[in-house]
């Protein structure tokens, strides 16, 4: 078999790939323990990882368009490459390709795909890991999980990103007010704590805002906090609306929703939270006495 030039091309082809592996597996764990911070380490890795791959691909070139003359053999490699066993891979790296180059996202942003919503904690030439957000857990807390997606997913549906270009979005939530209470006073003090409360994430928003809007083709909206009001068959519905930063989203609804409360409270029963009640229009009166006496009759 030795004898065979193309088997002895191939024997060494796959030495070489199996060196370059374990010289790049050898170097992202030297680089892991020696460099000082998280940031250098990821960064470096991803250097080691382009330059070891670059150098596979101008190996895999030279030694079958090169030493291999039988072309038998390298369109059956080529079919095989093309195969349904080979096609996810090839797409997923054309996925990290396309990620890196177009910036779809980067390690640090929060996404959402194929379902899975997460922060990028890594992204390979395969993969990318995303520490998992939501399922068991309410609003944007960490489940604990680490996923891995394949990056091919990546020309197979939308991709949501919480943080590129305006790292804020808006949220919203309902205060039911009581009939009767001081609407003019319930709109000034929602409104005064969201002002107060979310300046520096209004002052922030400003300018990101405006370069979205000369970014893409969109209009211009309002940062400001606003406050809509429905009236309903049960009480007056005060709709709160404003923006935040993606990642406090959670914190600031508790805070908002905590301090609007104590100054209700304040109020002296001027403005009243409401709750769900039944209110009994008429009950049929009936006479016991006169039954009771027909009865005996």
């Amino acid at each position: 078999m030795l004898d065979n030039p193309i088997a002895t091309s191939l024997i060494k082809y796959f030495v070489w790939v199996v060196f370059i592996l374990g010289v790049i597996g050898f170097l992202r764990k030297l680089l892991q323990k020696n460099l000082p911070d998280t940031q250098t380490k990821y960064r470096t890795q991803k250097i080691i990882e382009v330059i070891g791959y670059f150098i596979l691909i101008v190996l895999t070139l030279s030694y079958f368009t090169g030493n291999i003359k039988d072309f038998t053999l390298a369109i059956g490699l080529l079919s095989a490459g093309i195969t349904i066993t080979l096609q996810e891979l090839i797409l997923s790296i054309a996925g990290s390709v396309y990620i890196f180059f177009v910036k779809v996202y980067k390690p640090g942003d929060r996404i959402e795909i194929n379902g899975i919503k997460g922060d990028v904690i890594d992204i390979d030439s395969i993969y990318t890991t995303l520490m998992e957000i939501g399922e068991w857990v309410s609003s944007d807390n960490y489940s604990g999980r680490i996923i891995k997606i394949s990056n091919a997913f990546v020309f197979k549906g939308p991709i949501y990103n919480y943080s590129q270009d305006f790292p804020f979005i808006w949220d919203e939530f309902n205060l039911p007010i009581r009939y009767g209470s001081d609407i003019e006073m319930a709109k000034n003090i929602i409104i005064k704590i969201a002002s107060d409360h979310l300046s520096n994430y209004v002052s922030d928003s400003i300018s990101k805002w405006k370069n979205v809007v000369n970014k893409y083709y969109i209009e211009d909206a309002v940062v400001e906090p606003t406050l809509a009001i429905t009236m309903t068959d049960n009480w007056i519905e005060f709709n709160l609306r404003y923006i935040v930063d993606y990642k406090k989203r959670r914190s600031t609804k508790h805070i908002l929703n905590e301090l609007i409360g104590i100054e209700f409270q304040k109020t002296n029963g001027k403005v009243i939270l409401a709750s769900s009640t039944f209110e009994i229009v008429r009950i049929p009166l009936v006479n016991i006495d006169d039954k009771a006496e027909g009865t005996s009759r």
